[in-house]
C-alpha cells in the first residue's frame, strides 16, 4: 500500500518538476515549487502513514541509523526518471522525511549561466577549485556540470567522494569512479588518502568539513591533481578565510602559503526565485591570479573583493554585481536580490540610485521636449 503511495507522490514530483517533497504527520504531503511550499490536495498524513512511506524506500542500514541517531540520509533512484536525496528524521517522536529531486540530465555551463572562464580553469593540470554557497544553492548541480564537461572533453580518471552520491556519471571520455562515504569508504579523509594511490587526474571532495580533509585536498592539489571541493561559505573572501581559520594559529602562515599556490578559483553561488516562476543562480567568481595569490599569502584577504571588481578582464565577478544585474534585467525582485546579497545596504543603495538615474533621465528628456 505504502509503496503505491510513494510511487504516486514521486511521480507527481517528477511530472511537476518540483525540487523537494516534504512528508510529516498532521498535514498532507508538501512540495516546494519555485521556492514556495505548496500542500498537495490529498488527505492529511497520520504518524503511521509516515512510517509506512519511510519503510517503503529506506534501506535496512539507514533504518538502523534512524533508530540509533534519530536521522539518516541516503540516495535512491526512482526508475530511470529521477534520483532523490532523502533525509529521514524524527520530530516530536514521529517520522518526517524530505526528498530532494536530483534531475537525470546534466545542464551545460550556458544553461546554468556559469561564468565561461570555468571551462579554462578546470582544464588546468592541477589546482584546487572550490564551489561554495549555502545548502540548496545548487553547488552539486554546478559540480556535476563541470565533471560532465570534463567527461565530454578530456580522457581523465575522475574519482568522486560524495555523501550521498547524487548525480550518476557514465564513463564517456573519462573513467569515473564514484565512492559513497558510509557505503564504499568510511570517511572523507580516508577516501582522499586512498584516492591518491588510484592514479587520479581529478578528485571531487563532496564536503571539506574538517582539518584533515582540507589539508589532504590542498596537498592533492599541489601534487598535480585537479581537486574540486565544496564549502558552505558565502563569497570568495569568506571562503579563503574559513579554510585558513580551520587550522591552529601556529600552522596558519604555512597554510596561507600552500593555499596561495594550490587554489585556482572560487565559485560562490546563491539560488533565488525568478519571475514569474522558477529559480535562477547568481555567481561570484574569483580567479586566482598571481596578484590574488599574493593577497592570500600576505594575509590581506580583505582586499580580495576589490580585486574581483577590477578583475573583470580575467573573468571575475562579485556576487552583488551578479545580483544587481538579475534585478536590472527584470529576472528577480528587489527584495530577493537584496536578501541574498553580501552587502545588502550597498546593493539597496545601488538599486535606489539606478532608479533615481532613470527618473532623472526621464525628466531631462521631458525638459528637452519643452525646450523645442
Amino acid at each position: 500500500m505504502a509503496f503505491l503511495q510513494i510511487d504516486k507522490l514521486l511521480q507527481t514530483v517528477v511530472n511537476q518538476k518540483v525540487s523537494d517533497l516534504h512528508i510529516t504527520s498532521g498535514q498532507p504531503p508538501v512540495v516546494r515549487v519555485s521556492g514556495h511550499m505548496v500542500r498537495l490536495e490529498t488527505k492529511s498524513l497520520e504518524a503511521e502513514d509516515c512510517v509506512a512511506l519511510m519503510k517503503s524506500i529506506t534501506p535496512e542500514r539507514n533504518q538502523q541509523e534512524l533508530q540509533e541517531k534519530g536521522g539518516t540520509d541516503f540516495g535512491f533512484a526512482f526508475g530511470e526518471q529521477a534520483r532523490f536525496r532523502v533525509a529521514v528524521f524524527k520530530q516530536r517522536g514521529h517520522i518526517g522525511m524530505v526528498l530532494r529531486r536530483i534531475p537525470n540530465e546534466f545542464l551545460t555551463f550556458a544553461q546554468l549561466g556559469l561564468p565561461p572562464i570555468i571551462a579554462e580553469l578546470i582544464a588546468r593540470p592541477r589546482g584546487l577549485f572550490l564551489v561554495t554557497g549555502p545548502t540548496g544553492s545548487g553547488k552539486t548541480t554546478s559540480l556535476a556540470s563541470m565533471i560532465n564537461y570534463l567527461n565530454d572533453t578530456v580522457d581523465h580518471h575522475i574519482i568522486t567522494m560524495e555523501d550521498p552520491i547524487e548525480y550518476y556519471h557514465k564513463h564517456k571520455k573519462c573513467t569515473i569512479n564514484q565512492r559513497e562515504v558510509g557505503v564504499d569508504v568510511p570517511s572523507f579523509p580516508e577516501a582522499l588518502r586512498r584516492a591518491l594511490r588510484m592514479d587520479p587526474d581529478v578528485i571531487l571532495v563532496g564536503e571539506m568539513r574538517d582539518l584533515d580533509t582540507i589539508q589532504a585536498a590542498i596537498t592533492a592539489a599541489e601534487t598535480g591533481h585537479v581537486v574540486f571541493g565544496t564549502l558552505h561559505t558565502t563569497g570568495a573572501e569568506g571562503t579563503v578565510n574559513r579554510i585558513i581559520d580551520v587550522f591552529p594559529t601556529s600552522q596558519q602562515e604555512q597554510i596561507r602559503t600552500q593555499l596561495s599556490t594550490a587554489i585556482i578559483g572560487v565559485l560562490s553561488q546563491a539560488l533565488l526565485p525568478k519571475k514569474p516562476k522558477g529559480l535562477v543562480a547568481a555567481y561570484e567568481m574569483l580567479v586566482v591570479t598571481p596578484a590574488i595569490a599574493n593577497l592570500i599569502r600576505e594575509n590581506k584577504t580583505y582586499r580580495i573583493n576589490s580585486s574581483i571588481q577590477t578583475g573583470r578582464k580575467f573573468g571575475m565577478q562579485l556576487l552583488d554585481d551578479a545580483l544587481f544585474n538579475l534585478w536590472k534585467s527584470g529576472l528577480c525582485e528587489e527584495k530577493d536580490v537584496v536578501g541574498k546579497s553580501n552587502n545588502p545596504g550597498e546593493l539597496r543603495n545601488k538599486i535606489a540610485n539606478f532608479k533615481k538615474g532613470i527618473l532623472e533621465e526621464e525628466s531631462e528628456e521631458e525638459d528637452d521636449d519643452d525646450g523645442h
